[in-house]
């Protein structure tokens, strides 16, 4: 692309796309911060606060196969500003909100309202700009709109002590609300020239590589975003014994860490894709520090938590690398329903993993408003274990792979690849995208 013309599409695509997944990640993880302010002004306690604040997810991952489709035939400028004035109107009925089910109800309705934030910037990405700055593309996206989470420490900190939760909640109800109306008089229309190629959602639920793949990057990006978006300052207050200043100080580090992490993923699948590295091998690369990260928390180890909690932090942008793999996986027609399937699993696991976190934490009694470190020992131990076995599940015909060529090598008789990783099979030549020159309609 021509420099004026690739600076045009990043004004006018990439950055209202960005605006609207970074409202979304503020919305995601805000109810951290506010925890303490919510239980204090409608008195839920640990396992409503963790359904008011895991619905989001809910409704998140029940809406992505919808949305999906949606965006692989409407396109993402119509799909997203719409459902972006549904989060505005979600964000008004929270400030306002005086009693747990209505709360309930906004930020259901916040979820459904950015359910599309990232999809459809993907499918934005995917859909205007060349095949191979995707990768690096989406990395720039997520660490961009993931400044969210970096929002919502210190600054929304200080915007707390001024306005209170309630104003704030307006002012993101005015914002969302001013990010739909941009996206949908700002980005242009892209059409897509039909493929002849039959691709349906049922291509992408039945084709194993997604099942081997999915398990463990919805454990490993959900429970970051279940313990980042919610547990992580129960945590840090009742086990390390945080004040309020070192907890927005360390909540402020991680999202830092976060955003970050999304520009180094990114780059690692831009430039070991190039190298024919594929995405897979980071992706179980970043199970494995995930693992051992949670692990190091559980066991309390001697290390400052700053640590492993910026692993735990990190993992969140993971889906730069999930999206990378899914992106070789499946053709672009089927952007939309391949990645909002992943996400009905990333979300999915999001939702389970920060409410059965409360109903665990529950089952102990508080003792001056703190619960004990072996409640959350157990609340997070159970999810270390399902990661291990989708770790394991992943891996399997890795080591098949190695065993058969062991075995080879020991018996001299020629390797048995029947097990071996399957081949990524890409449908490059079943799209056809309409020519992305300089006199486009814009």
């Amino acid at each position: 692309m021509q420099i004026s013309t690739a600076w045009r599409r990043i004004a006018r695509v990439f950055l209202p796309f960005v605006a609207g997944y970074y409202l979304s990640y503020l919305f995601r993880t805000i109810n951290a911060l506010m925890a303490s302010h919510l239980s204090s002004d409608t008195g839920v306690g640990a396992a409503d606060l963790g359904l008011l604040t895991a619905v989001y997810f809910l409704v998140f991952a029940v809406a992505q196969i919808p949305i999906g489709i949606l965006l692989d035939r409407f396109g993402p400028r119509r799909v997203q500003s719409i459902l972006l004035l549904l989060a505005a109107a979600g964000a008004g009925l929270f400030a306002i909100s005086t009693d747990f089910l209505s709360l309930l109800i906004a930020r259901a309705m916040i979820g459904l309202g950015v359910a599309a934030a990232l999809t459809a910037g993907l499918k934005s990405i995917v859909l205007w700009f060349p095949r191979e700055r995707v990768a690096l593309l989406n990395g720039y996206m997520v660490m961009l709109g993931s400044l969210g989470a970096v929002t919502a420490t210190v600054p929304l900190e200080y915007l707390l002590a001024w306005m209170g939760w309630r104003q704030l909640f307006e002012v993101l109800a005015a914002a969302t609300g001013a990010t739909a109306i941009l996206i949908y008089t700002v980005v242009p229309e892209r059409g897509i020239v039909p493929s002849t190629a039959r691709v349906t959602l049922s291509s992408v639920f039945s084709d194993r590589r997604f099942w081997r793949m999915a398990p463990l990057s919805a454990t490993c990006i959900g429970s970051s975003w279940s313990l980042q978006g919610l547990w992580a300052s129960p945590w840090l207050i009742d086990v390390e014994g945080f004040d309020r200043d070192s907890l927005v100080r360390q909540l402020f580090i991680m999202s830092i860490v976060l955003s970050g992490g999304a520009w180094l993923f990114g780059m690692a699948v831009h430039y070991t894709k190039r190298r024919g590295i594929g995405a897979e091998a980071i992706l179980a690369m970043v199970a494995v520090l995930f693992i051992a990260a949670e692990l190091a928390l559980i066991l309390r180890a001697p290390l400052p938590s700053i640590w492993p909690w910026s692993v735990v932090a990190i993992v969140g942008t993971a889906t730069v690398v999930s999206f990378a793999v899914i992106a070789d996986y499946f053709p672009p027609e089927l952007a939309g329903r391949a990645n909002g399937a992943l996400n009905v699993l990333h979300f999915g696991w999001a939702f389970l993993a920060q409410y059965v976190t409360g109903l665990i934490l529950e089952q102990w009694s508080a003792n001056d408003g703190h619960r004990p470190v072996q409640a959350y020992q157990v609340a997070f131990g159970l999810n270390v274990a399902l990661q291990i076995a989708t770790f394991v599940l992943f891996a399997l015909p890795w080591c098949r792979s190695i065993v058969s060529w062991t075995s080879s090598i020991l018996f001299f008789k020629p390797a048995d690849v029947s097990y071996g990783v399957e081949s990524i099979g890409l449908y490059e030549d079943s799209v056809i995208l309409l020519p992305a020159d300089d006199d486009a309609e814009w």
